[in-house]
């Protein structure tokens, strides 16, 4: 199921100080593309419909799900880079506002594809002295470079000083983007596919490393991923999103191993090892997020709503008219999905 053989992390094992970094409410809209030939089709599109997250520090949170999902609109958010229309981002305690440039130093991405996050005329050091220089960090510009490519396993780091990114291997290319990242003493990187374009050996090896991170460092991970075979091997948590939203929440083992919402099923029926033989098949296309459709979301793709399973279970009404909130378990109080179905099964409510 994994790159790296990994047992899932516990909150238990988080750095101490509490949250980092609070998500409130978050709307994100874009306008329509066609809209502007057809007033038929001008509804914006709700790429970020009403998100509420928190991270930890030294947490690993997956942001999981299909593309098209929101996850990356609401990691650009997170970064800063996309202003929503509604809601609030916390750092530390304190909304963005003012604090944005040295936000952006404490909070830094890692992008999907390393050769497209390199200037190919740029060589290593240049790569990862730019952030040093932008944002005025005093010291030793040469060493603050050696440290930042030896932490992210680029040793001897000097050796690498004068080479350009085609001279280098993907997994090479990634290292030197982590050690940009790492240059500026972020507190928090948000790492976008930052595994999916490399050779599965390689993947295990910068998994490993954000690991390191956590564990020597106390650094937080948000790892935006499609893969939840990648969240089982490095994330404490887990949040799936749909059209939007998040669906499904709650530590990795647990939602993994036991899910509650029918599309996190249907997500794990490709993960090998996850007991996709005896899960429910994801069949069809995200709908179009200009058209939400009403009552659940993900309704109009819903195996236990196609099955039967919500009829027999007296919710198939709700399930169409009803949006369902996130709902926590006494079980596990930090397991939440919004499901109507889940809502009344046999296991205990919270």
């Amino acid at each position: 199921m994994s790159d790296v053989a990994q047992t899932p992390t516990t909150s238990d094992r988080f750095v101490e100080g509490g949250t980092l970094l609070e998500v409130q409410d978050l709307h994100v809209t874009f306008a329509s593309r066609t809209g502007l030939f057809s007033k038929k089709d001008a509804s914006p599109a709700r790429a970020v419909d009403g998100v509420n997250l928190s991270i930890d520090r030294g947490e690993i949170l997956a942001l999981a799900g299909e593309s098209g999902c929101g996850k990356t609109t609401l990691a650009r958010s997170i970064m800063g880079f996309t202003t929503p229309d509604r809601g609030r981002i916390l750092f530390e305690g304190e909304p963005l506002g003012k604090r944005l440039k040295e936000y952006r130093r404490r909070v830094q991405m890692v992008y999907q594809d390393p050769s497209g996050s390199l200037n190919p005329r740029q060589t290593v050091y240049d790569a990862v002295a730019e952030g040093l220089r932008i944002h005025n960090v005093p010291g030793s510009e040469d060493e603050l470079v050696a440290q930042a490519l030896s932490r992210a396993g680029l040793r001897p780091p000097d050796r690498f000083f004068l080479r350009f990114p085609h001279e280098l291997s993907g997994g090479q290319r990634q290292r030197v983007v982590i050690a940009g990242a790492l240059a500026l003493e972020p507190r928090l990187i948000v790492a976008d596919e930052p595994v999916s374009n490399l050779d599965a050996s390689i993947r295990g090896q910068i998994l490993k490393l954000l690991l390191k991170l956590r564990e020597e460092d106390g650094i937080s991970v948000i790892i935006v991923t499609h893969d939840l075979g990648l969240a089982w091997t490095v994330a404490d948590r887990v949040a799936v999103m749909y059209l939007g939203r998040i669906v499904e929440i709650g530590p990795t083992k647990t939602v993994l191993t036991d899910p509650l919402h029918p599309y996190t099923k249907a997500l794990l029926s490709v993960v090998p090892e996850g007991g996709g033989s005896r899960r429910p098949l994801l069949v069809g296309e995200p709908p179009d997020p200009r058209k939400i459709p009403g009552g659940c979301r993900f309704n109009p793709r819903c195996p236990a709503l196609a099955g039967g399973e919500a009829a027999a279970a007296g919710v198939e009404r709700s399930c169409i008219e009803l949006d369902p909130s996130l709902q926590r378990r006494t079980a596990d109080i930090d397991h939440l999905a919004a499901c109507h179905l889940a809502q009344v099964s046999d296991r205990p409510l919270g």
